[in-house]
């Protein structure tokens, strides 16, 4: 999408922002120079919603540009959420310009109690928008869209996340039932849990009461159903890593060529390839800020201080390129990034080894992006055999 910011462009343009919800989408469509903003509410529980937004858009668009006696363009954003980016799609298959913005990346009223109202969030956006269009990179910032297949190949490791979170919450569930009687050790994931499960005893000595061993009983049956689908999720992840390793020039296309170094295995890699690298950086500071592993200055006058990393970026990569980072002190002994974060810690207590693991963590990944995009090898790493 090219955005031409010259001023008889942004006059001959519609300006439409749509606030998504589940019942509704409010749209507020307007044009530069002019003052009023046109709202409009669109009931999304209808089949016809979409159409009905094609539409109401072509009508302001035919009665601007029939003003103006010239041809009308139309410019849209709505706000990265739950809709994912189907509508984006759907209106650029129409011809109209679209962005999904950042909902972090735009600029509210700081008091402490403020006007918040369906309505006032879309004038918000499309404010924001024909600040964009003017040339303002501040008003807002518009998030890569995916391409479909971009889309679908991220979905295995987010699946893989989801059903790890079942798991621990069906097993700690068990637990809790148990220890309310006293009960403690009771292993769900064994072959032989059933038996193992009738013959437990309370604290007094008696048989568990019936309803709590139904209700276990169930709950390890789904607990299994998990545990089933947690690994033939991770059987396609790893197959599929195996596949992309086997490509023979490392590129942004074969996340997996990562793993041919030690310490990073299927899982790692297949998560940072779909979630990190599947879209191009210009350099290391756009990667960084991408995953949120940058550092937050707070300054003013003479006061100057540090607020931590900005968490701002794509928590599932964050959180493995942490896991990563640890993985890499066990096996890559001999690397410049150990060897540097052991000078770093020397002497230091525990605490500041947890902290400077982010610092590593964002060395590892800009050293990850470079072996893709050049082929560079980490100084010192050491390749699988």
């Amino acid at each position: 999408m090219t955005i031409v910011s010259d001023t008889t462009a942004q006059i001959d343009r519609l300006y439409v922002a749509l606030d998504l919800s589940k019942e509704s989408w409010v749209v507020v469509l307007t044009s530069m120079g002019e003052e009023k903003l046109r709202t409009h509410r669109i009931d999304a529980r209808t089949d016809n919603a979409l159409g009905e937004l094609l539409a109401l858009i072509e009508r302001h668009r035919a009665a601007l540009a029939k003003r103006l006696g010239r041809p009308v363009s139309v410019m849209s954003c709505y706000e990265a959420g739950p809709d994912g980016f189907w509508l984006h799609r759907a209106l650029s298959a129409h011809a109209i310009d679209n962005l999904v913005l950042d909902p972090a990346s735009l600029r509210v009223d700081r008091r402490v109690r403020r006007a918040k109202t369906d309505r006032i969030d879309a004038e918000m956006l499309v404010r924001a928008l024909m600040g964009w269009a003017r040339g303002d990179r501040q008003a807002c910032r518009p998030v890569r869209v995916p391409t479909p297949e971009q889309e679908d190949a991220r979905r295995l490791g987010r699946e893989r996340e989801r059903l790890l979170k079942e798991k621990t919450a069906h097993t700690n569930r068990i637990e809790s039932l148990l220890v309310t009687l006293g009960v403690r050790g009771f292993a769900p994931l064994r072959a032989n849990w059933s038996q193992r499960l009738a013959a437990l005893r309370d604290w007094a000595g008696q048989a568990l009461p019936a309803h709590l061993t139904a209700e276990i009983t169930r709950q390890v049956e789904r607990l299994h159903i998990v545990v089933a689908q947690l690994v033939i999720v991770t059987r396609a992840i790893e197959s599929r890593v195996r596949a992309e390793a086997k490509v023979e020039a490392p590129s942004r296309s074969a996340p997996g060529q990562i793993t041919r170094l030690a310490s990073l295995g299927p899982i790692g890699a297949d998560t940072l390839g779909h979630e990190v690298f599947w879209r191009d950086f210009a350099n290391r500071r756009q990667i960084a800020n991408y995953v949120g592993i940058t550092g937050t200055p707070d300054a003013s006058g003479q006061t100057s201080r540090e607020q931590g990393i900005s968490k701002a970026g794509n928590r599932r990569a964050r959180k493995i390129l942490v896991e990563l980072a640890w993985l890499w002190l066990k096996h890559q002994p001999d690397s410049a990034l150990t060897k540097w974060f052991n000078n770093r810690t020397a002497g230091q207590h525990r605490r500041m080894r947890r902290i400077m693991i982010v610092a590593l963590a964002r060395k590892l990944l800009i050293a990850l992006w470079r072996f893709l995009t050049t082929g560079l090898v980490p100084q010192g790493a050491r390749l699988k055999a």
